[in-house]
């Protein structure tokens, strides 16, 4: 049986429809928008107007234009903490952060000199509030938070995270990452400023597309790092200020925002509650499974309350990366490591040679992970297999 379980880096497979999106853009249209006004060019632009719409309405706001497309949710959260940070600014963040937030973080903190504040989440990787408030001082500009990690898949209150930063006047992004399409997200309840997301995880959509929302209290205090081609006002020699122009540089990347778009249709199309409720039910029985083998190692919630898709484990006496191969020699794909998360496994004891990560998605079959459940079993009692 061949079972893919690392969703959490990139789900498999693909709705058909996002597959078959981009195939009939790539025969049959093809232009590139902005760049003319013959009908492959405009239809383009339509595709590109019908995408941010569709990506608006899904994270609860109101003005398409405030979309910003990227290559990845990297480059989002590099534009997002580049352009709003100054020099003497505070800003704080999580132990659970992936590196696309803690290495734009640390480097404003060498570059601009910057106070960087990292929140110690306990063992199951939730940041405490009152911490989290007490942190807090008349210079913090900046709060950057992961809705849920991908090593844990613990989900962090970002509502209430939201209200104190609006309280006291500061700037909250939120990585929704490992949330998006899984968990609802709308930006206005969150009180968020502005929400980085990326297409090929829980969004159903391919690699190298993802993006950003931001408000307009958000975008008049950030800075572009780019300049170059939008395909307006190019008599100018200076980037165009307004959105989405001043953040988006050079050609799109169309196959890839139509397939995020349809995507996100097929989200809508199937109901976020109903792949949650799913989601919900297939990790919490992976879990409970788990957590019935001697010599596995569960970190996390072990509640299973608020897991999103993903656990990591490790079986007693046994690297990572050997229990990973031999899945991998059984048909069952995994992500062994660090995971781009160096602080998320310190926090929760696994560094510094990481975990196991068995990461489901909508796909996913109970049978699969019984199937998993039985080659872990066999490998926890003979140490290999």
């Amino acid at each position: 049986m061949e079972v893919y379980l690392d969703n959490s880096s990139t789900t498999f497979p693909k709705p058909k429809q996002v597959i078959d999106s981009m195939y009939e853009y790539m025969i049959n249209i093809g232009g590139n928008a902005g760049r003319g006004n013959y009908s492959n060019s405009l239809q383009s632009n339509r595709y590109l107007y019908d995408a941010r719409e569709v990506i608006c309405d899904f994270f609860g706001y109101n003005s398409p234009s405030n979309v910003i497309f990227t290559s990845n949710v990297t480059a989002s959260l590099n534009i997002l903490i580049k352009g709003i940070l100054k020099s003497g600014d505070h800003v704080i963040t999580s132990s659970m952060e992936h590196n696309s937030v803690i290495r734009p973080l640390f480097y404003c903190k060498e570059k601009l000199k910057i106070k960087l504040d990292i929140l110690k989440a306990n063992s199951a990787g939730f940041i405490d509030i009152n911490d989290f408030k007490n942190q807090i001082t008349s210079k913090t500009k900046l709060v950057v938070i992961t809705h849920a990690s991908n090593v844990t898949g613990s989900i962090q209150d970002i509502q209430i995270i939201g209200k104190i930063c609006n309280k006291h006047n500061i700037f909250f992004v939120v990585d929704s990452s490992q949330g998006a399409g899984v968990l609802d997200i709308n930006m206005k309840d969150i009180n968020a400023n502005a929400i980085a997301f990326t297409g090929h995880k829980s969004l159903l959509g391919p690699q190298g597309i993802g993006g950003f929302i931001l408000d307009s209290k958000f975008n008049s205090s950030c800075s572009s790092l780019l300049q170059g081609g939008t395909g307006s006002i190019s008599s100018s020699l200076k980037q165009p200020d307004f959105l989405p122009d001043k953040f988006e540089c050079g050609t799109h990347n169309l196959p890839g925002i139509v397939g995020l778009s349809e995507g996100i249709k097929y989200i809508n199309s199937i109901g976020l509650n109903t792949i949650y409720e799913h989601n919900h039910y297939l990790v919490n029985y992976l879990l409970t499974g788990l957590l019935n083998i001697d010599g596995i190692t569960v970190y996390g919630d072990l509640s299973g309350k608020m897991l999103t898709t993903c656990i990591s484990i490790n079986i007693d006496s046994l690297d990572a990366s050997e229990v990973g191969y031999n899945l991998e020699c059984n048909g069952i794909k995994t992500r062994c490591g660090l995971h781009c998360a160096p602080l998320a496994h310190k926090t929760i004891g696994s560094y510094p040679n990481g975990t196991v990560r068995l990461s489901i998605s909508y796909f996913t079959s109970k049978e699969e992970l019984d199937y998993t459940l039985m080659i872990l079993n066999k490998i926890a009692i003979n140490r290999c297999f």
